[in-house]
């Protein structure tokens, strides 16, 4: 097979995939973009081009600013500490345990749970007076406290019902990378006399970043894409608390009918999130890689 044909059969093999990937990502996104730019359509009036009016109703829009401070508290939040606990309940059933299979399912169990029976679930936990967290603190001679209807609590109930669901799903990813380990390495770290500390933080621990550096990126994504449990649990209340960006989102598109200005808003939220992800691969790629 000559290298033109060869060339010729490798595209072919990518070509549904590409296909895919343009129709349902790339023009979307293209289309999302310039519909940033021209207004909402009605139904007796077709949208015009207005350029930049969206994006100036954007920077002066308090809401906006509001729900992106949000979502960098909620990421700031969540994405530490999922990754944290992933790694240790990796670590913690990659060991020769009694029930470690059972162990792994119960971590695990969470992610597989659809995210709408997770904030109905949470809910309860929540609920005032009645609810399973109530009942604990009651037990304790604690008042009732509105979880979920306090400023200063009702972000935070959402941080720990997202690192509850996404913990486990990424401990998934560091269990497997674990396992691809040679057992030699720890036995030869023995040997030398290195204590079991000393080998994570020097031998596992730069070995699993490449898998830090996939889990951190799926992470971020996850951080700035929630919107079931807010439907469910909050609704962005109360006074804002907890209205995040891709729920305001939602909002603007399906409850007050603004396509326009949800085009806008996602294209900022898209842009964000392209950003963050090559920050994160230009300052770790040649730590995970060592470069």
């Amino acid at each position: 097979m000559t290298r033109t044909a060869n060339w010729l059969y490798g595209w072919l093999l990518l070509l549904p995939a590409a296909a895919m990937l343009a129709l349902f990502t790339h023009y979307p996104a293209v289309t999302t973009l310039w519909h940033s730019f021209e207004s909402t359509p009605k139904a007796a009036r077709p949208s015009v081009f207005v350029g930049a009016e969206n994006y100036r109703e954007l920077a002066d829009d308090p809401i906006f600013w509001k729900a992106l401070a949000n979502n960098l508290w909620y990421a700031a939040g969540t994405i530490p500490l999922s990754i944290a606990l992933a790694l240790l309940m990796a670590v913690w059933v990659n060991g020769k345990l009694r029930g470690r299979g059972f162990l792994r399912l119960a971590y695990f169990t969470p992610t597989v749970l659809p995210m709408i029976a997770v904030a109905n679930i949470w809910l309860f936990f929540y609920t005032p007076e009645y609810g399973l967290l109530e009942q604990f603190r009651g037990a304790f001679g604690s008042s009732a406290h509105n979880w979920l209807g306090s400023r200063n609590s009702a972000l935070g109930c959402l941080m720990v019902v997202a690192v509850w669901k996404e913990a486990g799903f990424f401990m998934i990813f560091y269990l497997a990378a674990l396992q691809q380990m040679s057992p030699n390495l720890a036995e030869a770290a023995a040997i030398e006399g290195a204590s079991r500390w000393y080998f994570f933080r020097r031998v596992t621990l730069p070995l699993l970043m490449p898998t830090t550096l996939f889990v951190l990126v799926n992470a971020v994504i996850n951080a700035f894409r929630l919107v079931d449990h807010v439907v469910v649990m909050t609704r962005g209340g109360p006074d804002n608390a907890t209205e995040l960006l891709l729920y305001y989102i939602y909002e603007i598109g399906f409850r007050f009918q603004d396509s326009a200005y949800a085009a806008t808003l996602t294209i900022v939220l898209l842009a964000l999130l392209g950003s963050v992800a090559l920050a994160q691969f230009w300052f770790l790629e040649r730590k995970v890689h060592y470069q």
